[in-house]
């Protein structure tokens, strides 16, 4: 399978080459649908599914090849990615009668790149290994922005001789292509990482509120928060004051990079995980909270960084308006 067409990064960042492969892709959402292109972009013949489609149509026109089902997508593929929502669809996809185990060759190499809890990354593994299948764990970082631009982190659990081949089909896609571990250590790197992200973005929609209220100018304060200690990733690309930085979804009242649904989906995976192993979380079950608060008032489809309409009240003060 190697050759010397298609540069990728192994995880040990140096550069090693794929011929262009066969890869079926499940999955072809706001994430998949870039992550895909990307691979198309290096040369590879990518065939994709999705029940939605509109998100079919968006793939098919940015070069990937349609599949009528999972088992037309995966049929004779040198490696089949998933990008789904939730862990019970990733089971879905990989274990139903129609589905990745029951149509793909066992030659296949099967990458998950959803972020799903970890009983359900491990009854993967577990499926994979039973059928003769190589499988890994490849929950990604960096939203939209990162999907489109090829410059995700990628983080990868699994035997080692599958992580490293691994990598060379993720390579079109990422900036960092990270070995975590084992069976399962992807998601969890995956999940403590997007509770730290989701704390972050509360402190700084909080941040940014309070120094407008003090009388701060929006861009002089993210310009010294920005090269301070309260710098993070969500201040930078995520910031929730209209504006003041390009990527940010404040500037399109709220359109979704990240949803507040998946939002909570991701750090309520945390707070699973914390509850499973005796660990308290008392900041994350807040920030859960708030995207919850957020869900309930209708804008689960929103941005997550909408969060700050929480903050400066505005939100139930809309709540609040009586309708006509």
């Amino acid at each position: 399978m190697v050759d010397t067409d298609t540069p990728a990064k192994s995880p040990e960042g140096k550069q090693r080459s794929l011929r262009m492969a066969v890869i079926g892709w499940i999955g072809l959402g706001n994430m998949g649908g870039h992550m895909s292109a990307n691979l198309v972009k290096a040369g590879h013949e990518v065939r994709g599914f999705d029940l939605n489609p509109a998100a079919m149509a968006a793939a098919e026109a940015r070069g990937v090849t349609r599949a009528a089902g999972i088992a037309e997508a995966v049929k004779s593929a040198d490696a089949v990615f998933t990008m789904l929502p939730k862990g019970e669809h990733a089971r879905a996809v990989y274990l139903g009668e129609d589905g990745v185990l029951a149509h793909a060759d066992a030659r296949t190499l099967l990458i998950d790149s959803s972020t799903i809890d970890i009983a359900s990354a491990q009854e993967l593994h577990d499926a994979a290994a039973a059928a003769g299948f190589r499988f890994v764990d490849a929950p990604v970082s960096g939203g939209m922005s990162g999907a489109e631009a090829g410059t995700l982190t990628f983080m990868v659990g699994g035997e080692k001789g599958a992580v490293e081949e691994a990598s060379g089909y993720i390579g079109p896609m990422a900036a960092n292509i990270i070995p975590t571990g084992g069976p399962t250590t992807g998601q969890a790197a995956k999940i403590c990482n997007n509770l730290m992200l989701f704390i972050n973005l509360a402190s700084t929609a909080e941040g940014a509120v309070l120094a407008d209220r003090l009388g701060l100018d929006k861009q002089v304060f993210w310009n010294i928060a920005s090269v301070s200690s309260g710098d993070s990733w969500a201040l930078r690309t995520w910031y929730p004051v209209p504006g003041v930085v390009p990527t940010a979804a404040s500037n399109s009242d709220f359109a979704p990079t990240f949803t507040a649904e998946l939002a909570n989906k991701d750090i309520g995976l945390a707070v699973s995980a914390a509850e499973d192993t005796g660990t308290p979380l008392e900041i994350g079950k807040h920030v859960q909270q708030l995207f919850q608060r957020l869900i309930d008032a209708g804008d689960a489809g929103k941005d997550c960084s909408m969060i700050i309409k929480l903050v400066d009240g505005s939100l139930q003060a809309a709540d609040r308006t009586p309708s006509n």
